[in-house]
């Protein structure tokens, strides 16, 4: 059981990482979404191109990874939307229990196919042809666009860690199914829930 929550201790360590991280891309993204609007203006009035498809893409990537490592970060504190009218008056027990459940028939489910479906297409991107061969990787059809393999490989990063935070969650909420009201997860000690453990 040690061995578990040490994996816990270090895939929580790692998704508030990403959840930091991915804070400081929003303001990156909007320091580069404020340039390339104030370029784009100032150009015109100038006579001068001042901005490029680079800054362009590059806003759509790093908004992209706000959500791509944003996703653990979300998991692991709870602050997903949850429609919990019912869900907030239930026993941390009970509260627990449905989200196990929830998690490991839904979450896991879902990450699983994520990773399935995404595979291919990132591999296409990066150069993987029918043939088993390997070619140039997929590049943006825009002039001084970014290559596009490395965004779509972010996809595969993004359901490995949240399916990785799911288990992690899943070695919590066991524990508080078990009465280890220690292990409550942010999202039912955040709860309007007494802590009761029945």
């Amino acid at each position: 059981m040690r061995l578990l929550h040490k994996f816990t201790r270090i895939i929580d360590s790692i998704s508030e990482g990403l959840g930091w991280l991915s804070m400081i891309l929003v303001i990156v993204t909007v320091g580069i979404g404020f340039y390339n609007v104030a370029a784009r203006y100032l150009g015109r009035f100038i006579g001068v191109q001042l901005s490029t498809n680079l800054f362009i893409e590059l806003q759509w990537y790093l908004f992209s990874l706000v959500f791509f490592l944003g996703f653990p970060y979300i998991l692991k504190n709870g602050i997903n939307v949850r429609v919990d009218f019912l869900y907030a008056n239930w026993s941390h027990k009970r509260q627990a229990t449905i989200d196990f459940w929830g998690h490991l028939m839904f979450l896991i489910t879902f990450c699983i196919i994520g990773i399935y479906v995404t595979i291919d297409p990132v591999l296409r991107s990066w150069g993987r042809q029918t043939s088993g061969a390997w070619g140039t990787w997929e590049l943006s059809p825009d002039p001084s666009g970014l290559p596009r393999a490395p965004i779509k490989s972010m996809i595969i990063f993004a359901f490995v860690m949240l399916l990785l935070q799911t288990f992690a969650q899943l070695i919590k909420l066991y524990g508080v199914m078990r009465g280890r009201e220690d292990l409550i997860p942010a999202e039912l000690a955040d709860s309007q829930a007494p802590i009761r453990i029945e």
